[in-house]
């Protein structure tokens, strides 16, 4: 997962992504008290405190919640915003809706978080990548830095790389020596163009000296159906309950797995970064985001309670049970991170010339 995403100036909180935290600037009055004179330091805090108060009470949280998730109903996103949803209307006594907004590697679903009135009564989840990745390869209609705030890191996702029925290769040199043998026959399916899988073919082909063809899809539900129809020799995807049981299944076979480490439930399968490619070895980030001028009392709610959803045993069993790893914290720790994401993906986006479909 992956693969990580990174700005300075970030709202309330969300490391990841270039986001302005939007902050009040308290306001100086002059007190006219012949008993009492504070110093500015001291009326600065009141006044922060007042406001704070004031944000506090005047904001309600809205009867009716929205989550845009930026990628297509079945894939491995919209199965956790929708565990996450339920856990979150059980906590907060609001409905909570999924609105699917698939398209352009997540950049469709992001924008509609950005373009959303700031009110709280629209959230979006998706991985770091429309943020840190999507902007380096081409105009993007809305602004990390400035239009999205981050509100709740979610989860690390590890991407597997796996073969359909249309491949012979039994393990990751399998694939290779048949890319080689058969140079643009080998055809491998990403999420998208400029996707993270798309990233890591680009990094093997370069790092192995290969000819794979790229196969670029708008998100899960067709990619799946089509891998386990043999419609291509390759998928790259992030973990999920259904890849899990196709895998059980034998319908499809792991040969790789981008990840700090290798997976419980697949021991014997090796990271890239084991097998010398350090550089594809890559996973996903995923998080909770907000307009930017949703009021800091909302936002702060909102962190809080995807913190507590996410320490919940139901929650994280249903997130490790598919190799999905539960991280929460700060908003201002999920913004750095996307920050550093940001940059990192601007060196290695220049040195490998990736580029959008």
């Amino acid at each position: 997962m992956p693969w990580r995403l990174h700005a300075t100036s970030i709202p309330n909180g969300r490391p990841h992504d270039h986001d302005r935290i939007l902050s009040a600037e308290p306001t100086m009055t002059a007190m006219k008290n012949p008993v009492f004179f504070p110093s500015r330091r001291t009326a600065l805090v009141f006044c922060a405190a007042a406001m704070l108060g004031v944000s506090a009470g005047a904001q309600t949280i809205p009867k009716t919640i929205r989550i845009i998730v930026a990628y297509p109903a079945g894939g491995v996103s919209d199965v956790v915003a929708r565990a996450l949803a339920d856990k979150l209307s059980q906590q907060l006594g609001s409905a909570v809706i999924i609105d699917n907004r698939a398209g352009a590697s997540g950049a469709i679903g992001v924008d509609a978080v950005a373009k959303a009135q700031p009110d709280g009564a629209t959230l979006g989840f998706a991985a770091i990548s429309p943020l840190v990745l999507s902007p380096h390869l081409g105009k993007v209609p809305y602004d990390p830095f400035k239009d999205i705030a981050p509100v709740a890191s979610v989860m690390y996702s590890p991407v597997l790389l796996l073969a359909t029925s249309a491949s012979k290769s039994r393990d990751f040199p399998g694939l290779l020596s048949e890319a080689k043998a058969n140079p643009g026959a080998v055809r491998w399916a990403t999420s998208g163009p400029a996707s993270l899988g798309h990233i890591m073919l680009e990094q093997l082909r370069a790092a192995a000296q290969v000819d794979i063809t790229h196969v670029p899809y708008k998100g899960g539900g067709q990619q799946m159906n089509d891998a386990l129809s043999g419609q291509f020799e390759i998928l790259s995807t992030n973990a999920g309950p259904v890849l899990s049981a196709h895998m059980q299944a034998g319908k499809l076979r792991a040969l790789a797995v981008g990840a700090p480490a290798r997976l419980e439930s697949l021991p014997q399968v090796p990271t890239l970064g084991e097998l010398g490619y350090g550089a594809a070895n890559l996973s996903s980030l995923f998080g909770v985001f907000a307009p930017a001028a949703t009021p800091p009392a909302l936002l702060a709610r909102y962190n809080a309670e995807i913190n507590k959803a996410l320490a919940s045993p139901e929650l994280r069993a249903r997130l490790t049970a598919t190799d999905n790893v539960p991280t929460g914290g700060s908003a201002t720790d999920f913004a750095k991170e996307i920050a550093s994401e940001y940059e990192s993906n601007a060196r290695i986006i220049k040195a490998a010339g990736i580029k959008a479909d």
